[in-house]
């Protein structure tokens, strides 16, 4: 029996990851057993133990894979070996007590408002249907937060124009209701309009390219680059340092880090808490210009 491939429909069907974190899963499943195999003569879930896994840690670091790149690997081991004993297929997880290299947390970057408003209010995007398309974009990522996947599955039905409400399907298909700014109604109804008009309905998609067809990943990420271009000299220029920028400005403007991480559809808050050096951050420079003694 495959136990590798009745791992991955595991992480797929029944924890319902996502496609990017199944194909990472099974990346690094593929070359932990290659590692195995070439060491030992063959791969044998059974005989897998602490002292193999410690030495494909080593050789991993050896081969200069980021601390955070390794404490994914040994990560996904121990998923593994939790599914087979879940499954009563081996007793011991011999990745347990394997440590895991420390990860430098590195604050996530964010576009300064009044960069965002520069961009959104001063004449960036043209008047045509690319134009009125890729203002929708980067005004619903920036103006909702929500992800690169959240926004290629919207749907015309997913918008409540009267609530000024947005429903999107997130991570483990956990669906959430987002309030979004009042603004976002009128380009709403000009890019429909315009898609209508111009494209034709389209029931598949709420985005779509000029044949019709639904936005794909390389295609947002080319409009966020180009148009973050013009008002940042940020290296990183993606759709999550909109999500980012969205989250920082809402706590510089004391929003609740609860609020927010429901918002952002966390499943705890550490992952919102970073947001919060940020704002700290922010908050240390203000003081250190402002104050006469900073």
């Amino acid at each position: 029996m495959n136990y590798q491939e009745s791992f991955v429909n595991y992480l797929k069907y029944e924890k319902r990851n996502s496609s990017h974190t199944v194909i990472a899963y099974k990346k690094d499943l593929d070359q932990f057993v290659l590692f195995c195999t070439e060491m030992v003569g063959e791969f044998n879930i059974k005989r897998v133990d602490a002292k193999l896994v410690r030495n494909w840690i080593v050789t991993l670091m050896e081969q200069k894979y980021t601390p955070r790149s390794v404490s994914r690997k040994i990560s996904t081991v121990k998923a593994f070996y939790r599914f087979l004993m879940k499954n009563e297929i081996v007793e011991n997880n011999p990745a347990t007590n394997i440590p895991v290299p420390k990860i430098r947390k590195k604050l996530p970057n964010f576009v300064e408002e009044n960069n965002m408003h520069h961009l959104l209010d001063d004449g960036y995007f043209s008047d045509d249907f690319k134009g009125i398309r890729d203002k929708l974009i980067i005004t619903l990522l920036y103006g909702t937060g929500i992800r690169l996947a959240e926004l290629l599955n919207l749907k015309d039905r997913d918008f409540d124009t009267k609530g000024y409400l947005i429903k999107v399907l997130g991570k483990r298909q956990k669906e959430r209701i987002i309030p979004y700014p009042r603004s976002i109604n009128q380009l709403l109804q000009q890019y429909l309009e315009i898609r209508n008009r111009e494209i034709g309905n389209s029931w598949e998609a709420l985005l779509v390219t000029d044949k019709g067809r639904p936005v794909y990943e390389k295609l947002i990420y080319r409009v966020v680059n180009k148009y973050l271009e013009m008002v940042t000299s940020l290296e990183k220029k993606s759709p999550h340092v909109l999500r980012h920028s969205y989250a920082t400005h809402l706590l510089n403007k004391g929003a609740d880090l609860n609020a927010v991480k429901e918002l952002l559809g966390h499943s705890n808050l550490s992952a919102t808490q970073v947001y919060t050096h940020t704002t700290f951050e922010k908050l240390h420079s203000i003081y250190k210009q402002a104050h006469p003694r900073g």
